[in-house]
């Protein structure tokens, strides 16, 4: 079993720092300093846990502007991946954008992840382009 928290950054922090350091820091080598930033703050966070409250998986959402609304930092453990815990992770906050009145949701995505994206409803915008060393593409999705 298990089941999805959505709150702010202090309620938050400790379960989504856990996945971040593990995926982003360890397994993708990115320096802590490029990993942290002051958007965590007033992001709202939604992270996943398994039924011993364990975090598995961890994503973001922002709110740059009233009609658009941006996910990011989406994490899932190696070892919890190909079960549908992103999947879930990114329905809670599309859920949460739509109900926001948000008309648009973007995101960065690792071209690794551009396959996981598109199956959801998102499409490529721009050129690719390098994020701390790994290629990146920005995706949207209209409401």
């Amino acid at each position: 079993m298990t089941y999805i928290e959505i709150g702010d950054w202090a309620q938050l922090q400790a379960a989504a720092q856990a996945v971040r350091t593990e995926v982003f820091v360890h397994e993708q080598g990115i320096a802590p300093e490029d990993e942290w930033d002051a958007e965590d703050a007033t992001a709202l966070h939604a992270v996943l846990l398994n039924a011993q409250g364990r975090p598995l998986g961890n994503a973001r959402l922002l709110q740059p502007t009233p009609s658009l609304a941006k996910v990011g930092r989406m994490a899932v453990l190696r070892e919890a991946r190909g079960k549908g815990y992103g999947t879930r992770l990114l329905q809670a906050l599309l859920t949460e954008a739509r109900r926001r009145g948000h008309k648009e949701v973007r995101l960065s995505a690792q071209r690794s992840a551009e396959g996981f994206y598109a199956a959801h409803g998102f499409t490529a915008v721009g050129e690719p382009f390098d994020e701390v060393g790994i290629p990146h593409i920005e995706m949207r999705l209209v409401f």
